[in-house]
């Protein structure tokens, strides 16, 4: 309970300490998303990379920063219970106004879990639901930049008015010719409309920042007619001669998600008050949880925050038990599901068979890697928990012998809130979204048999995308590892994607090497390899035997990406990429592309 009166001298001065912790970091947070528009207008794409790589520390930096002003000053972790009661009234109240407020909620929550013990993570002492609304949020001042702008063309100055648009963004670098890209722009957008008519409401709304990633800058917005909206995004990129082009024009929800997929790195936005831009947002992909939203743009903590909302929502409303996940059992990570909801949960086993030379600290690294890196659309992103507590009448018996066996350090089966409910309690784990494991894939479409010309289409799709994935990967500057079917995944509209990071490498790390040539009758009979292994040595050519037991998928697999067996492929793009050469790598189909001989493709 709540006290009846606010008697604290030092909750106030703690609250508002908070708050300025908070203010600290998201003012930092936006003036690096800032910064990517001149990163952008001067090509500096490796700046690029680096600030949404040390970006994603920030929050943490601010914690701690924040949660050693508290000890410092104010003791805050002797403090009794009641003055952190108080402390939590006071902060709300900092909040009515604020223009984050659901932000500082989770950042209250960081700091004040670093504090106090693990007993008190409840709602007396934590935001475990918001408190402050973030409906209609705004700026009054005049001069405030809007969310959105809306434009209202007509048949006759549709062209003026479209490029209109583009200018207010101000890019201070050229385009090549951007009467000609609105040309491009307007005939995809007529193709989209139809014979429309349109109508007295007829408008563009679009966001009033640009996304920045990579080596794109990204128009978003919505065409409204009458009672139709169109999502839309139009990706600008430099040219061959460093002018601006438009790209391509992406229409439709489906354009939009694969933009914004969880496969991706997030996006530099500069927003004044995110929950505004996120509400737009989900007006354009209704079918995209808030929590991705959040992710996407660079404000991972607030979607694990969601997240874990949904997903305390979700057990509520569900019955189905937590139980092993169905596929090949990894050597490295122990991997659980619930059935009814769509993601999987994972933990570093206490040890790891012999051939695996690995720490649970070098696994996390990886992972963290992942986070950090540019994921091309091919890198399942994860969200990392620690003390995640579970109802333990939720949990079948066959996963907790599971983990005791392999992960015994994480697990603790206890009553810790002493409210009579056994808890599972996972010390540390990661999770990701649910796909269909490719081998699982591949084995359904064998299992129909080669006669059925679906499971014969679905085989060769598969196997060029898988193909497809890791020519991305390549051009991130990721080698995968270990390359067999069971660490891909295939996503819900039909994309291969990466998802065991136990063995990636920087490709700038690994020296690819064709297969000696036997010295002798005896070495080439031999079962042994007879040549010097490095720690960092890759055989491409060996990857065959493993991946191309299956006929069909050899015979696509090499009509399509036999440059992935010849250690040429591997070196001359570990050349370029360690002479600086950022690949381009497009989050949209191809054949959207205005002009795609303009500027290279992937890796073709």
């Amino acid at each position: 309970m709540f006290p009846q009166r606010l008697d604290s001298p030092l909750a106030y001065d703690i609250a508002k300490a908070m708050v300025d912790g908070f203010n600290r970091h998201y003012r930092l947070f936006r003036t690096e998303s800032a910064r990517a528009k001149h990163r952008f207008e001067t090509a500096d794409w490796h700046g690029q990379q680096r600030a949404q790589r040390e970006r994603i520390e920030f929050y943490d930096l601010r914690v701690r920063e924040c949660f050693t002003r508290l000890e410092r000053e104010f003791k805050a972790g002797a403090l009794p219970m009641d003055v952190w009661q108080q402390i939590k009234l006071h902060y709300i109240g900092l909040l009515v106004d604020h223009y984050q407020p659901e932000l500082a909620e989770t950042f209250f929550n960081s700091v004040t879990t670093r504090i106090l013990h693990r007993t008190h993570f409840h709602n007396d002492f934590i935001f475990v639901r918001p408190a402050v609304s973030t409906e209609y949020i705004e700026n009054p001042e005049r001069t405030a930049r809007p969310t959105y702008h809306a434009y209202y063309p007509t048949r006759e100055n549709m062209r003026e008015v479209f490029k209109q648009l583009v200018n207010d963004f101000d890019l201070r670098r050229p385009f090549e010719d951007l009467d000609r890209d609105t040309g491009y722009v307007l005939q995809a957008m007529k193709r989209r409309l139809g014979d429309a008519k349109l109508r007295a409401n007829f408008q563009f709304q679009v966001l009033s920042g640009l996304f920045f990633r990579n080596k794109g800058a990204y128009v978003v917005g919505k065409i409204i007619n009458g009672f139709t909206e169109i999502p839309f995004a139009l990706p600008i990129l430099h040219n061959r001669h460093g002018k601006l082009v438009i790209d391509a024009a992406l229409f439709g929800e489906d354009d939009l998600l694969m933009l914004f997929s969880f496969a991706r790195a997030y996006f530099m936005v500069d927003m004044e008050i995110p929950s505004a831009w996120v509400q737009f947002l989900r007006s354009l992909m209704p079918r995209k949880q808030r929590t991705e939203i959040y992710n996407a743009l660079g404000l991972a903590k607030q979607g694990k925050t969601l997240f874990y909302r949904d997903f305390l929502q979700h057990l509520r409303y569900s019955t189905d038990r937590f139980r092993i996940a169905p596929g090949i059992k990894g050597m490295v990570m122990l991997v659980f599901d619930l059935p009814s909801f769509p993601f999987v949960f994972k933990l570093i086993k206490d040890y790891f068979p012999p051939q695996k030379e690995t720490t649970r600290e070098q696994i996390k690294a990886k992972y963290l890697l992942v986070k950090q890196h540019d994921r091309v659309g091919r890198m399942a992103d994860t969200l990392e928990y620690r003390e995640v507590a579970f109802p333990r009448e939720r949990f079948e018996d066959a996963l907790i012998e599971e983990i005791r066996k392999f992960a015994p350090s994480q697990l603790e089966i206890s009553d810790r809130d002493g409210d009579g409910h056994l808890e599972v309690i996972i010390k540390h784990l990661y999770i990701e979204r649910r796909m269909i494991p490719l081998n699982i894939y591949l084995q359904e479409a064998f299992d129909a048999g080669p006669g059925d010309p679906h499971a014969r289409a679905q085989v060769e799709r598969v196997v060029i995308e898988y193909g497809n994935a890791i020519k991305d990967l390549v051009a991130a500057n990721i080698f995968p590892g270990d390359m067999l079917w069971k660490n891909f995944g295939v996503t819900r509209n039909g994309k291969v994607v990466f998802y065991d990071y136990d063995e990636i490498e920087y490709i700038t790390d690994c020296n690819f090497r064709r297969v000696p040539e036997p010295r002798n009758e005896e070495e080439e009979m031999s079962g042994e390899v007879w040549y010097t292994v490095g720690p960092h040595d890759v055989f491409p050519e060996t990857f065959g035997p493993f991946l191309l037991g299956n006929p069909q998928v050899r015979a696509v697999f090499l009509e399509h990406h036999a440059d992935l067996l010849d250690a040429s492929f591997w070196q001359a793009h570990k050349e370029r990429i360690a002479q600086g050469h950022v690949y381009d790598v497009f989050p949209y189909d191809q054949k959207k592309r205005f002009n795609p001989t303009d500027g290279e493709t992937d890796l073709s």
